[in-house]
């Protein structure tokens, strides 16, 4: 056991404390697996990163993020964290704009260009959701199926069920007790809100990995969603997501809409450094 930099972050709010925590150990290049994974379990929060040297060419770090029970292939405010941390400890980019991750579903671009940080939508895999699976998710939530207005199942590393309901107030009216393991399959939903509200959409992620009955703010779901608006031409403008409203949260997602002639959907947030110390590990 050695003594290593320690950061806690706060991704995806303009508030420290309001967003998703995130543990990043930043020296981490000769734990074991195991060693992660307890580390991971021991901080209680929903995802914990390694920092590691990179084995890719074009990129300028590795991480592997864990939740408390197991590995992510990818995940939103780790992404989004890690790389905070990462620039916040010294290091640079190799090139001017952008910073390059590379994980376990690839290399992951961090746009550094606009407002906020945003890392480009991994792609999204698309599958209708059947009558069946979606009526089961309403009963176990107690949604009533008039207020569905689209499902699918969508994969980005994680897989998600998802029901777009008619209006924010539905997403907020959820009961997140009714969230029962392991038999609960679980269910991620979006709705809007009205015209001239500050947020385009309310999300709430009532199936986290971490087993939680709810997830504070959802980089990676929020990407997904981005990218199932984009494949049906719903995605024309810039988006400004609200997650976490339940939890006391005040978890702003900022979703670019592709550019005319690109087909990159940008994920964007605030990340804060609030501890920042050592860990013996």
């Amino acid at each position: 056991m050695k003594a290593r930099r320690f950061i806690q972050a706060d991704v995806f709010t303009s508030e420290p404390t309001k967003g998703n925590g995130l543990a990043v150990v930043v020296e981490a290049d000769d734990l074991t697996d195991d060693q992660m994974q307890q580390f991971a379990a021991w901080t209680n929060l929903a995802e914990t990163t390694f920092l590691l040297p990179p084995t890719h060419p074009d990129a300028d770090y590795r991480v592997r993020i864990f939740t408390t029970a197991r590995e992510m292939l990818f995940a939103g405010h780790p992404t989004l964290g890690s790389c905070a941390a990462w620039l916040h400890c010294g290091d640079a980019p190799r090139s001017d704009g952008k910073v390059i991750q590379e994980c376990a579903i690839g290399l992951v671009e961090i746009d550094m260009t606009g407002a906020v940080p945003a890392f480009v939508a991994p792609d999204t895999q698309i599958a209708p959701m059947g009558k069946s699976a979606e009526s089961d998710l309403c009963k176990a939530l107690r949604i009533d199926p008039t207020r569905v207005r689209r499902s699918a199942i969508l994969e980005n590393g994680p897989t998600w069920n998802v029901l777009e309901l008619a209006s924010a107030d539905d997403v907020l009216a959820i009961d997140a007790g009714l969230v029962r393991w392991p038999e609960y399959v679980g269910v991620s939903v979006i709705g809007p809100h009205a015209d001239g509200a500050d947020c385009d959409y309310e999300v709430r992620n009532l199936s986290p990995s971490s087993g939680m009955s709810e997830d504070p703010i959802t980089g990676s779901l929020n990407a997904a969603l981005a990218r199932w608006m984009w494949s049906e031409g719903r995605l024309d403008r810039d988006l400004v997501i609200a997650q976490g409203t339940c939890l006391g949260r005040a978890g702003r997602v900022f979703v670019g809409a592709p550019r005319e002639g690109s087909d990159r959907v940008l994920i964007g947030g605030h990340s804060h450094i609030v501890i920042d110390g050592m860990v013996t590990l």
